[in-house]
């Protein structure tokens, strides 16, 4: 007898009256407000204007979710493409099957576009979003359990996921991968911004180290999993992507510090930075006061030294 699992939904949908709100699409959604939002604090934080990250996204998150659909797809093809299947289920995203390689590949191509139409650096826009992006991914993983799918092995710890019997899986106590991936995503989070507030990246290389806390992470957790995948000399093809990518994101971060130290003093032309208004002043004042010191009050005839006295006639 099994004393304590996770259970999970007996069904992908949430029912709001009539209307169905699908668990996996209502997680995306939320991940995206939030990786947004905090983008937002972070931007206005190293001295954008609020709003901008918005803007930027309106272009990267279409490109991400076509992105991560495509790679999911392109890699899983005997899903929607073998004999009896119906191609149509490609475009259904709400069933689940985002990879998350090819919605981080293509948003940013989003996000290029973004930055150019508005003078942007798409390096510094990186940085602000990553721990936002991190967030986002721990809570979209929650919309795997809406799904019951990608689970991990057969297991009889106190947090093993009870998956019911359904089409291509089998009822029983499984690892729940998603909520290992899930807390991995916060961690990764946290170390970005204390990294970032310790050592000032810039240059995109707090995104790179977001990257690269990621794979080392999604290696292992992929490796758990027993969901069918097409492999390579015994790996699953996604832990190769993970190791490729880390050492990519590892090499950029080491190069980037050598060719850009530092951090970029401005990330958006037409707003000013963090401190440059009470700078500003504060060389306002210093000018002012030096001024008054070269340029004394001039004396009144009754003061100067030079000038006879009321009481005085003059010689």
């Amino acid at each position: 007898m099994d004393l304590a699992y996770i259970p999970s939904p007996s069904s992908g949908a949430i029912h709001l009256g009539p209307l169905p709100l699908r668990g996996y699409a209502l997680c995306i959604i939320i991940g995206v407000f939030v990786a947004v939002w905090y983008g937002n604090k972070r931007w206005i934080a190293r001295g954008g204007k609020a709003g901008t990250v918005a803007d930027i996204a309106v272009w990267a998150v279409p490109f991400g979710l076509v992105g991560g659909r495509l790679y999911h797809v392109v890699t899983d093809y005997q899903l929607y493409f073998s004999e009896g299947k119906n191609w149509v289920d490609a475009f259904k995203i709400w069933e689940g099957g985002l990879g998350i390689w090819g919605a981080i590949s293509l948003g940013a191509v989003g996000a290029w576009i973004g930055c150019r139409r508005r003078g942007i650096p798409l390096p510094a826009y990186a940085d602000a979003l990553a721990p936002g992006i991190a967030f986002a991914q721990a809570i979209g993983r929650w919309g795997n359990w809406f799904n019951q799918e990608l689970y991990g092995k057969p297991t009889d710890l106190p947090w093993a996921l009870k998956i019911s019997e359904g089409t291509n899986r089998e009822a029983g106590l499984y690892h729940p991968t998603f909520l290992y991936e899930s807390l991995w995503c916060i961690g990764v989070a946290v170390l970005v911004i204390w990294a970032d507030r310790r050592f000032k990246l810039g240059h995109g290389r707090a995104f790179a180290l977001y990257v690269a806390g990621y794979c080392a992470g999604r290696g292992w957790i992929e490796y758990m999993r027993v969901d069918e995948a097409h492999e390579v000399l015994g790996l699953r093809l996604n832990v190769w992507t993970a190791i490729v990518v880390f050492v990519l994101a590892v090499a950029y971060m080491v190069i980037s510090a050598r060719l850009r130290p530092g951090r970029e003093e401005v990330v958006e032309p037409d707003a000013k930075p963090e401190g440059a208004l009470a700078s500003a002043d504060a060389e306002g004042d210093a000018e002012g006061d030096a001024e008054g010191d070269a340029d004394p009050k001039p004396e009144s005839p009754a003061e100067s030294p030079s000038s006879p006295t009321p009481t005085e006639a003059p010689k």
